[in-house]
């Protein structure tokens, strides 16, 4: 975010002619001011009401230490960029379920 922001002061002042790559611009602009990025924004819950998984059209759980939504019937983590949650099933993360011995039934 921090990039585009640069990059478009950068291009909208005039100094910066066409053809110069704005990203390499943007990423020296940034070491040398110290200035790091601010934390990503927070997920709005409320949301929870009218997101569901794509695949499985079930309700999402929202995981705060890995800022991901999660499917436990797919096992599967969507993530969230920017306070916007990506539901591309393509770009989700596949999470391991607990698979407990103890309580699944013996085959016979």
């Amino acid at each position: 975010m921090y990039r585009a922001v640069v990059c478009r002061l950068v291009t909208e002042a005039g100094r910066v002619p066409r053809g110069v790559n704005h990203g390499a611009l943007a990423l020296r602009l940034r070491s040398f001011s110290g200035v790091k990025d601010e934390q990503q924004p927070p997920f709005n819950r409320s949301l929870l009401r009218f997101l569901v998984c794509p695949l499985s059209k079930r309700p999402l759980r929202y995981e705060p230490e890995t800022n991901e939504l999660i499917n436990e019937e797919l096992g599967i983590a969507y993530p969230i960029i920017d306070g916007i949650p990506n539901m591309i099933p393509q770009e989700a993360r596949l999470i391991e379920k607990d698979t407990d011995v103890s309580t699944t039934p013996a085959q016979g």
